[in-house]
């Protein structure tokens, strides 16, 4: 089998640490050698479990992890910018970014981060757009579903 690079999980707004029954079954342990969240983990049980099944957890500061709204006590930064393979990827929650989902605004920010993706959430929109050339990845897909994971096969 040849080396088809690295699998890497993106997850939104973790709050509830509800996954899908679709996409348990594809989570097992050291299956992705990275995982992204764009923050709102909601507790360390939900982080503990992101560490269970990755070795490499990215993970940024969301509105509800900032100014002690998180009921843990675990800080994360605000950025994160992470080299896979030729890949540059830049993390954010996306509440930073004015307009909120704007692309012109995340082009800026990326730009901003000297990245190849931008993976950022908050919007609880699903998006996938390439944008000038580079990529903007949005993995929270709506309000009763808080954990939609896009898979990305990293060649390097």
């Amino acid at each position: 089998m040849s080396n088809f690079g690295e699998l890497v999980l993106v997850v939104g707004d973790y709050n509830e640490g509800d996954i899908p029954e679709k996409f348990k079954r594809m989570l097992v342990p050291n299956k992705m050698q990275h995982i992204f969240c764009t923050g709102n983990l909601g507790s360390k049980e939900n982080y503990d479990e992101l560490r269970q099944l990755a070795p490499n957890v990215h993970v940024v500061s969301g509105d509800c992890d900032i100014s002690g709204a998180s009921p843990f006590q675990m800080t994360f930064p605000e950025t994160k910018v992470v080299q896979i393979g030729e890949f540059r990827i830049g993390l954010v929650h996306g509440h930073q970014i004015i307009p909120w989902g704007d692309h012109l605004s995340l082009a800026s920010f990326r730009r901003k981060l000297n990245v190849d993706i931008l993976l950022s959430g908050h919007t609880h929109k699903n998006e996938v757009v390439e944008h000038e050339g580079f990529y903007h990845i949005n993995p929270v897909s709506d309000d009763k579903i808080l954990c939609v994971p896009i898979y990305c096969c990293m060649h390097h």
